[in-house]
């Protein structure tokens, strides 16, 4: 039985990050912003020095549809970028900070797990060096800002009932979905009904994340629409005068963090945009600067192949101009099990007719992968202990008829050296004598109509019918490209479990039709999120809640964080 998460991570003997940062990258200490002897900032400056090196091979890890058995897709990343590194490679992982909302919820710790983690694992998964508490603060200040000015005479004519900026808090908390605001007499401002989203889920975390500098930072933070004036005008950011405000409160969470994996792997760790309401990947700037500093960068998007890969491609790639040379698709057999109709509780027991069953899912991601994008992959076995011989010979043959490789990869178990045969396995995809750098292929085009566009990702990756909604929603598409916002992104905000919008449908669902109930627009962020399904951007807590088992004991140790 292998040790808790929490327990491997503090056993790790930590390089300081200055040492790490001049071994491992050759950056010096006056680069760095020091949080501790582990965790570090990269001042902007240095990453503004890095702008004419050349690019690495940057690597997506991408999945199938996720399940309550987990695919390990984090865990995954760390241990391909620690097989890279075992195999002499300058490599650098990127991924996106933790909520603590999920950690104290139902998820728990999101740095890797088993042998494969980022590290101070504790940090990470709590308040790290606080980017979500600045974004948190930005943001209530705007909120701050517009009941001000309905309290002090309304002079922009803002319309109560049709503000869509809500507040945010990094905690699942389902009480605070809907409230009223301004209760209590004149002197407390104007009433209205408002409620609070998850940090994760604020237009500024999404922003953040796309962009490239201080400046660019402010002029999307002024962009951002957050409301209509009484005679239907958009009410801007840059209206109320705060986005120079808000950007002060950035300034440092702006610049990409620091760590290390157990194996003092670089890794990149910074943002953490909602993988359904937004984008669902690390920022802009993290990703730019690891592909600077090193040969091989690994990260991963939000989500399966088709929710998140279709995000990071079609928004993030798009917006800063990069293209991944290779993707790795995780899947696991207890998923697959239960893609092809087992339970939780029956996983364990093997089960082939059941994995012959969910393997269309895997086959349609590997299909969006290569067909729909373009990008050579490979698929990566995050093994257990309980899959059965005949359960990994069943993969490997749809492998070798699907014309796809599969690799089993340990390192939940071993680290860095479980999983060189899937770094390898990259390197060979990247690096073969006809291998050709793939060339962005998006799904749709900017130029497209937004109705055309949801229509396209709809039926290309997830192989609906198409897409309907109702005459209001359809009118909206229209006035928000009249307002000039034609040539936006569009992002679906949909249940990541299943193709279809009902998180029941298991397997490879196709022939559905997507109804669009809501669109919403995410100027600063530069897309119009669709709304297709229930979903929510204020989580709750279960009814057992990770909160529940973690604790501190009488060394000070946090213990339960797994």
């Amino acid at each position: 039985m292998q040790d808790p998460d929490i327990v491997i991570a503090r056993r790790a003997k930590l390089q300081r990050i200055t040492e790490l940062a001049r071994q491992r990258l050759d950056i010096v200490d006056d680069a760095l912003i020091p949080y501790g002897h582990h965790k570090a900032k990269l001042s902007l400056p240095f990453v503004e020095s890095l702008a004419a090196r050349p690019d690495g091979h940057l690597i997506l890890v991408t999945a199938i549809t996720p399940t309550p058995a987990g695919e390990g897709k984090t865990t995954t990343t760390v241990g391909l970028g620690d097989g890279l590194s075992q195999l002499g490679q300058r490599c650098i992982v990127a991924l996106r900070e933790p909520s603590m909302g999920p950690v104290f919820g139902l998820k728990g710790g999101a740095a890797g797990g088993g042998h494969a983690q980022v590290v101070p694992m504790e940090d990470i998964n709590l308040h790290f060096t606080g980017d979500f508490a600045a974004i948190a603060a930005a943001h209530n200040l705007l909120a701050a800002t517009i009941d001000n000015h309905l309290h002090h005479g309304n002079a922009l004519g803002i319309d109560a009932r049709r503000i869509s900026w809500r507040r945010v808090i990094d905690m699942n908390d389902r009480a605070l979905r809907d409230i009223v605001v301004g209760l209590g007499g004149p002197a407390n401002g104007v009433p209205r009904e408002s409620g609070f989203d998850i940090v994760v889920a604020s237009e500024v975390m999404a922003v953040l994340c796309l962009s490239t500098s201080l400046q660019d930072l402010k002029q999307r933070l002024g962009r951002m629409v957050v409301g209509r004036t009484l005679d239907g005008r958009p009410l801007c950011v840059s209206d109320l005068k705060v986005q120079g405000a808000m950007t002060v409160l950035l300034k440092d969470a702006l610049a990409p963090n620091l760590v290390q994996t157990l194996e003092h792997t670089p890794a990149l760790v910074h943002g953490g945009p909602f993988a359904n309401i937004a984008h669902g990947c690390n920022s802009v700037l993290a990703t730019r600067t690891a592909l600077k500093l090193a040969d091989w960068v690994v990260t991963e998007a939000g989500f399966g192949a088709d929710l998140g890969a279709e995000k990071f491609l079609d928004i993030k790639c798009r917006s800063a101009g990069l293209w991944p040379a290779a993707a790795v698709v995780v899947a696991t057999v207890r998923a697959l099990k239960y893609q092809g109709g087992v339970e939780l509780p029956q996983l364990g027991i093997e089960d082939l007719a059941a994995l012959r069953r969910g393997l269309p899912n895997l086959q349609r991601h590997v299909d969006n992968v290569r067909e729909v994008y373009g990008l050579p992959c490979v698929v990566a076995l995050n093994a257990f202990a309980g899959d059965s011989d005949a359960e990994r010979a069943a993969l490997q043959d749809w492998g070798r008829t699907s014309g796809v490789e599969v690799v089993e990869a340990h390192h939940w178990a071993r680290g860095g050296a479980g999983a060189v045969d899937l770094a390898q396995a990259v390197m060979r995809l990247v690096q073969a004598p006809t291998a050709q750098r793939p060339s962005p292929r998006y799904v749709y085009a900017l130029q497209d109509s937004l109705w055309d566009k949801l229509h396209q990702v709809a039926t290309r990756v997830y192989r609906a019918a198409g897409i309907d909604a109702s005459a209001a929603v359809r009118e909206q598409l229209l006035q928000l490209q009249r307002e000039g916002h034609a040539e936006l992104a569009v992002c679906f905000a949909k249940t990541p479990y299943s193709f279809g919008t009902d998180s029941r449908q298991r397997g490879a669902v196709e022939g559905h039709v997507i109804d669009i109930r809501e669109v919403r627009l995410a100027a600063g962020a530069g897309f119009v999120v669709a709304m297709a399904g229930d979903v929510m951007t204020m989580p709750g807590l279960p009814k057992l809640s990770a909160a529940e088992r973690i604790d501190i004991d009488e060394q000070g140790q946090v213990v339960g964080l797994d």
